[in-house]
């Protein structure tokens, strides 16, 4: 699960956003009555907690629940284990090789102890690149046909029905 709170500047809007992304440990998706039942959960306890006078967001705000997406964004250790092999676009706050911040390129691996990981990518213009994890300002995967095979649904069931439903 990934949690961010967006000021109004970022989201170009007069309220801030609680973006939270979620997916099922079990099949790494998250479908639309997931991210309903998810809302609804959080939605009551952040009002439970504001009614106890445990305010935790001071100013209006707007709940974004969502799954990541297929080019999902990369976050945590077991991402990059996760999506080796495939293509990643990776930001950097520390230039590598002479100054470059952006890499484009397949993951091949993340090593190391908790705190002191490295992160090496097969970078289409520089060749493999390591870097440590806390290095990386921004990360997810690109788009391609070999990831969107990889994130497949599992059940497909009723995606016909509705598709045709969208039609009348």
């Amino acid at each position: 699960m990934r949690v961010r709170l967006f000021g109004k500047s970022e989201v170009g809007d007069d309220e801030i956003a609680l973006q939270i992304m979620a997916e099922r440990p079990e099949t790494g998706q998250l479908v639309l009555d997931d991210c309903v039942a998810l809302s609804h959960r959080i939605s009551d306890r952040m009002d439970a907690l504001e009614e106890a006078g445990d305010v935790l967001i001071e100013e209006a705000y707007r709940l974004e629940v969502s799954s990541p997406g297929i080019d999902r964004p990369l976050t945590r250790p077991k991402d990059y284990a996760k999506w080796v092999g495939h293509e990643a676009r990776v930001n950097l706050t520390v230039p590598v090789d002479g100054n470059r911040k952006a890499l484009t390129g397949d993951l091949v691996g993340i090593e190391g102890e908790a705190g002191a990981e490295v992160v090496t990518i097969e970078d289409k213009k520089s060749g493999r690149v390591s870097f440590p994890l806390g290095d990386i300002h921004s990360a997810r995967l690109v788009l391609t046909d070999r990831l969107i095979a990889a994130t497949r649904p599992l059940d497909t069931d009723g995606a016909d029905d509705i598709l045709e439903e969208q039609e009348d």
